[in-house]
């Protein structure tokens, strides 16, 4: 069929995107939120979220008069289905979002519709809870309307071009239905389009995810056998990278995200008794916080009332993403030691952190601070001169959680450097 109109449920760090990049190839879109902020911020021609080109794009599909954002849905083509998935304290997946959604399109849905579920689901979500909400309209699932999953398989800060370049997972709840979505995702995807089944389609998304965090959670893990055995783990990860089929990805403050951190518990939701490896992988990167508070506290010793610039609270380097991020975990462990802890986040410097005090610029985090702690490797922090901050901090010491600095460069400065994964000798000990 001859697509003309869609509607994309949710305006978030995907449906966004998504929406707009489909205006600006020339379908009309209605972008649905009900969160009335996003709304008029849109409106407005601001996004409410960063990303690299996004507020052009955005701008572009407004201006184009091809993207009108509401707070309802409205009858379309198709209807694409972008909310979030969240994860319960019980580490269980909450549906409620996309049950929502999927029950908003009800009044809307026509024969020869397609309905495309995108959020990050449980195996069989698109089966099981998706197709039997939606045929409460009286029509079959892949008889009277198409359904299908594709998941999202973007980065963050490369989201614009990843949408178009990445191969496209398309599992239809059959045949037919995929090839609908094929149609509609050939508008503008230039990847290779590969059509599967739907259940296929969600496993493959949750793997994608469970196996970086399996590497990120081997890293974390061999930082603490480097530590146990006094070897620098940097220098190890790097002779080890030598080898043509290995590479070890680089040891941190645990994972966050929407997606790594969130995504591998659906599987251990679903098959409990035989994901082992993806369970564990996820306790040492939901461990690794407390890892790092532990290794600053034996690094300098005792925290109470220390006075600590804590650089970043962003999941990763170069977003203004917070969710389920590590670096505000790091925080609030170690304001519960005693330091007094201030926090400066470029991307998102309005962003507020229980049991810290927020700066909005590097000069003032780091004003009165004894520690400055690098928690996010921004871009600009690498690229920070330690000599420039020596005269306008009384700080001493520096912690790189990230591997972002370079040790020569901060003791020249005449800071005591301090690396994760690099033992400290005991006569370098405050």
């Amino acid at each position: 069929m001859k697509y003309q109109k869609i509607c994309v449920l949710g305006l978030g760090y995907i449906g966004l995107p998504t929406a707009s990049t489909f205006a600006t190839h020339g379908l009309k879109v209605i972008g649905v939120d009900n969160n009335e902020q996003v709304v008029v911020s849109l409106h407005n021609g601001k996004s409410h979220i960063y990303e690299p080109g996004l507020r052009t794009l955005v701008q572009a599909a407004l201006r184009s008069g091809n993207l009108i954002v509401k707070k309802e849905p409205e009858d379309a083509d198709a209807f694409i289905i972008s909310v979030p998935t969240p994860i319960t304290n019980e580490k269980k997946a909450d549906l409620s979002y996309v049950k929502t959604a999927t029950e908003s399109i009800l009044p809307y849905l026509q024969k020869n519709n397609l309905v495309i579920l995108e959020s990050t689901c449980p195996p069989r979500t698109t089966i099981d809870m998706v197709a039997s909400i939606l045929e409460g309209s009286g029509y079959q699932a892949g008889k009277d309307f198409y359904l299908v999953y594709s998941p999202e398989r973007v980065l963050p800060g490369q989201i614009l071009r990843e949408i178009i370049e990445n191969t496209r997972i398309i599992g239809g709840i059959n045949p037919t239905s995929a090839e609908a979505a094929r149609e509609l995702y050939a508008t503008f995807v230039k990847g290779e389009i590969i059509l599967t089944d739907a259940t296929t389609a969600e496993m493959v998304k949750l793997m994608e995810n469970s196996y970086r965090d399996e590497n990120i959670a081997i890293a974390n893990e061999f930082t603490r056998i480097a530590d146990h055995f006094g070897v620098d783990i940097w220098e190890a990860i790097r002779l080890a990278n030598r080898h043509p089929r290995v590479n070890i990805l680089k040891p941190g403050p645990g994972v966050g995200g929407h997606c790594i951190s969130v995504d591998p518990w659906f599987l251990v939701e679903a098959a409990p008794d035989i994901s082992t490896i993806i369970h564990t992988a996820r306790k040492v990167n939901d461990s690794q916080p407390a890892y790092v508070v532990n290794f600053i506290k034996q690094s300098i010793g005792n925290l109470q009332g220390k006075r600590i610039a804590a650089l970043g609270l962003a999941y990763k380097s170069n977003v203004d993403d917070l969710r389920e991020s590590p670096a505000v975990e790091v925080v609030n462990l170690l304001a519960n030691e005693g330091a007094k802890v201030k926090t400066f986040e470029p991307y998102k410097p309005e962003a507020t952190v229980k049991n810290s005090n927020v700066c909005v610029s590097l000069k003032e985090v780091i004003r009165d601070a004894e520690v400055i702690l690098l928690l996010v490797s921004h871009t600009q922090f690498q690229q920070l001169d330690p000599m420039t901050i020596r005269p306008i901090t009384p700080a001493e010491t520096a912690i790189d959680i990230t591997g972002g600095w370079k040790r020569e460069q901060w003791e020249t400065a005449n800071f005591q450097f301090i690396r994760l994964g690099q033992k400290i000798k005991k006569d370098k000990l405050s």
